[in-house]
């Protein structure tokens, strides 16, 4: 006697990964309702930039004033608390990126864009306010060595955090 059994029923195969890869049906865009696009809203990237672009520009003259007129030397009557408040949004900002990188937080490209900006900064301002000798030396090893790398990783960190737009 042979048994023989019927196979169950099956339910017809999706693939997942390809419902994934098709692309999502396109939206017209909204108009007003007498038909006539608002142009206002697709002026405003151009605008915001070359508003940007003039503020920067602007700024040109006064770096000529600042390179003429700031003394060669000055005091700080609170250089310790600026640099220790410095350093510590540095350390801050080292925190927050890794708490958003372990979160797999999209966020985290800001936070990494903010402390390789902090970084380049610090770099800058040791070289250039170390006395000559000894301390400039190791500011610019500091520099070199740890600041400025450190501050590379961060900005491709920044890049690969950045969400993909499909």
């Amino acid at each position: 006697m042979s048994l023989i059994t019927a196979a169950p029923p099956s339910r017809p195969r999706t693939d997942r990964r390809a419902a994934l890869r098709t692309p999502a049906p396109r939206v017209a865009p909204r108009t007003p309702a007498h038909g006539v696009a608002s142009r206002a809203r697709s002026r405003w990237p151009v605008r915001l930039g070359l508003g940007l672009i003039g503020a920067g520009l602007a700024l040109l003259p006064w770096l000529f004033v600042l390179a003429t007129s700031l003394p060669a030397t000055a005091t700080a009557a609170h250089w310790r608390v600026a640099w220790v408040g410095f350093d510590m949004l540095e350390a801050l900002s080292f925190v927050t990126t890794g708490a958003l990188v372990i979160r797999r937080d999209a966020r985290a490209c800001l936070t990494a864009m903010v402390t390789a900006t902090l970084l380049v900064a610090d770099a800058w301002f040791d070289v250039s306010t170390a006395a000559p000798g000894a301390d400039q030396v190791t500011a610019v090893a500091m520099a070199v060595l740890l600041e400025i790398p450190l501050a590379v990783f961060s900005v491709v960190l920044a890049f690969r955090m950045l969400p993909r737009q499909r």
